[in-house]
């Protein structure tokens, strides 16, 4: 099957935690024999910033302005799936809408959210919102997370179908190597400063770092560099995807935040839980439904509904009981969470749709 993909970008993790889930899912769903296009803008400097890599498994195509989205659409009427994911941070709501002329008897069309708790509160409040009309015209509603109520919530907009696809873990670029003593800390937390996660950093990882003086924390990712941070919590500013391994092998402990929204919803783990699985890394998540899906709590990853948890998590596990959680967590990953088992899961739901029975 021949794949044409709209999304914010496959070949940069710069500003776009959606990379590592892109990668893990059109890799293996090339591995099962289809072919597939990913258009990308050239949008907020992340060309400059690509990450070392094989993408061979897409043919990349770099766009600029409006004026080229024509021709990527004749392109893309030509294959058989044609996919825009949200998110793509230009040109959304264009391709939102132009994508759906791509359909025919042959090729059917995808939206694939990444972030459906943001899509679903903005189409939701917004009655006029021009999504919101497209929702029925789509043949398939993919998300990478929300569970029942993310499924509930489209099918309430018109939505023929909605097919959670979850992050998972790629073993092939996500896996323990030495540390780096570096980046030696006990706490390390990985994410871009954004308005609906800070409060929740500073609930969870700074008032952590406050109560826990004698600890080392780090911090990765975007945007913080003007932030005042507690004395005890270091910066180390972007983390690409080949540094991934290095800084979560490197700390005795690694934290997942999810977003307020994400929370909210639940059944959402993020791509850093499932990169921290790779790694055998000891994880400490915030609370949210759903994680025993993935996850056996205190055996494979540990839970912690505020910052005192989290400092009683640092203080009560000792580095061997971190050890033992984070090869549980690994192992657990490995059984069930590959992208190569999400990727069947996609083909097997586009196996058996057949063209004639999408909606008109």
């Amino acid at each position: 099957m021949k794949l044409f993909v709209f999304g914010s970008s496959i070949t940069s993790s710069y500003w776009n935690g959606a990379a590592t889930y892109y990668r893990g899912i059109y890799k293996q769903l090339y591995a099962l024999g289809h072919q597939i296009t990913f258009a990308e803008p050239d949008a907020y400097r992340r060309l400059q910033n690509r990450d070392a890599g094989d993408f061979s498994y897409v043919e990349t195509v770099v766009y600029k302005d409006a004026e080229e989205i024509p021709a990527l659409l004749r392109r893309a009427a030509e294959c058989d799936l044609v996919v825009k994911h949200s998110g793509v941070g230009v040109f959304d709501e264009l391709l939102e809408e132009k994508v759906l002329g791509c359909r025919s008897d042959k090729t059917r069309v995808a939206f694939w959210d990444v972030d459906a708790p943001a899509t679903l509160s903005r189409v939701e409040t917004n009655p006029a919102d021009a999504f919101r009309a497209l929702v029925p015209e789509y043949d398939f509603i993919f998300t990478y997370g929300g569970g029942a109520a993310v499924v509930e919530h489209y099918q309430r907009l018109g939505a023929a179908n909605c097919h959670p696809i979850y992050n998972a873990l790629d073993p092939e670029t996500h896996h323990p190597v030495p540390p780096d003593p570096v980046l030696a800390c006990d706490l390390l937390f990985v994410g871009h400063r954004l308005p609906d996660r800070e409060r929740r950093v500073e609930e969870f990882f700074f008032r952590a770092a406050e109560l826990a003086p004698d600890f080392q924390f780090a911090l990765g990712g975007e945007g913080w560099g003007g932030k005042r941070l507690p004395v005890n919590v270091r910066w180390i500013g972007h983390v690409s995807t080949g540094d991934h391994n290095r800084v979560n092998c490197s700390a005795r402990m690694v934290l997942n935040i999810n977003r307020d929204s994400m929370a909210g919803v639940g059944f959402s783990p993020p791509t850093r839980v499932f990169e921290a699985a790779g790694a055998g890394a000891c994880l400490i998540t915030d609370r949210w439904a759903g994680i025993e899906q993935f996850f056996v709590p205190e055996k494979e990853i540990l839970v912690a509904g505020n910052a005192e948890e989290i400092v009683s998590c640092l203080r009560n596990t000792s580095a061997a009981r971190a050890k033992e959680i984070g090869q549980s967590m690994r192992a657990r990953a490995l059984r069930d969470h590959t992208y190569a088992l999400r990727a069947k899961e996609v083909d097997a739901i586009l196996e058996n749709v057949p063209a004639e029975s999408a909606v008109l």
